[in-house]
């Protein structure tokens, strides 16, 4: 965020005294679900505001989020030989969650169990996917059982679609909201359909606080190389990125998950090997939304192939930026792929992100202003 605007809130005794709840998919195995937690909570700590992650349990979720840290590329089964990068991969989150600002823990379907707050904001990440495979149907997410001034930041409803709408009692739900905000057209839409009326549109928290999860690439790397996130690629994919890769002389390294036609497998990451990983590649292969992020985060070409799952979010992320050449959606030939490689995404995609930042920007003042 532009320092005027942090100014512009710092100078408003009553809201830079606020104490905000962040609730939120903080604890989970997987990169960019760290990196929004941690950019909003951050972002709005540099605001002035008293911002902590709201830490809520779960024994479904913990043992749900263990299986897929262990076995993340299902349907395929995980090789024996990997449980162990992938292990140590998980005890580098669980070390990276324990530096969060943290909440008292309480449980998620008590949250009349947390601790006061003068607002409670939800979001980012999927937290109103019904389709979520261990949050889905969660109310808490929908602000029941809060009773506190509740905000939504670039909350999203994920793979649920907007065609299929929501059932009476979960639109209803999105009505505890004083003020509304979505990352996505899909979730716009969604939003729009349940109350008759658009919730404001801004930009993931990465790209609005990117401050913390910018990196210099790892000391003593001289490698050039495809940053390559994501898993279970469509085969034509995989080829041509690996024709692509060797004609420009990089290695393709494969980052926190097993890609066996990667020419690296870098399964033990952490979120800040991450961040580093993505920050010193020559360009970035992803079908995940924060692959795009952060290829976007630190300007290098890249291409998205995004899965079924996570089409809405990638789409809606690069038409809202202008950034739509950079996603396949099917087989196409070099050439096409090439075209999509052969630079950053220019100067018009990076004075959108600019021009969003300061509309999120103005969204949180006023939202937060309001709660006081």
């Amino acid at each position: 965020m532009p320092a005027r605007a942090e100014l512009r809130l710092r100078d408003n005794p009553a809201v830079a005294a606020r104490r905000l709840g962040i609730l939120t998919f903080h604890r989970c195995i997987n990169y960019g679900s760290y990196w929004q937690a941690r950019c909003l909570v951050e972002g709005l700590r540099a605001m002035g505001a008293d911002a902590v992650l709201l830490d809520h349990e779960s024994p479904h979720a913990a043992r749900a989020e263990l299986r897929c840290a262990l076995s993340p590329i299902l349907p395929q089964r995980t090789a024996r030989s990997d449980f162990t990068a992938y292990a140590e991969k998980t005890r580098k989150f669980h070390r990276a969650f324990a530096r969060l600002p943290l909440s008292r823990r309480f449980p998620i379907d008590c949250p009349q169990e947390m601790e006061e707050y003068d607002a409670v904001i939800v979001g980012s990440d999927e937290v109103w996917n019904l389709r979520h495979p261990w949050y889905g149907g969660c109310s808490t997410f929908y602000g029941v059982g809060i009773a506190r001034p509740l905000i939504s930041y670039a909350a999203s409803f994920g793979n649920h679609d907007a065609s299929e709408g929501l059932s009476g009692d979960w639109a209803g739900r999105l009505g505890h909201f004083a003020w509304l905000s979505v990352r996505d057209e899909n979730s716009r839409r969604i939003v729009h359909a349940a109350l008759g009326h658009d919730p404001a549109v801004v930009l993931d928290p990465c790209l609005q606080f990117p401050a913390p999860a910018m990196r210099k690439p790892a000391d003593g790397e001289r490698d050039r190389y495809v940053a390559l996130y994501g898993h279970n690629f469509p085969g034509w994919f995989s080829a041509a990125i690996s024709r692509w890769a060797a004609r420009q002389g990089l290695r393709i390294r494969s980052i926190g998950y097993r890609n066996d036609w990667a020419d690296e497998q870098w399964l033990s990451a952490g979120p800040a090997d991450f961040a580093e990983l993505m920050a010193g590649a020559e360009a970035v292969a992803s079908n995940f939304f924060h692959g795009c992020v952060f290829a976007l985060l630190n300007r290098r070409p890249f291409i998205a192939a995004p899965s079924a799952y996570r089409l809405n979010k990638v789409r809606d992320l690069l038409r809202g930026l202008g950034a739509e050449r950079h996603m396949v959606l099917s087989e196409e030939d070099d050439r096409r792929i090439a075209q999509r490689l052969d630079g950053p995404p220019g100067a018009a995609v990076q004075a959108r992100i600019r021009r969003l930042r300061e509309q999120s920007g103005a969204f949180l003042r006023d939202a937060l202003a309001a709660a006081s």
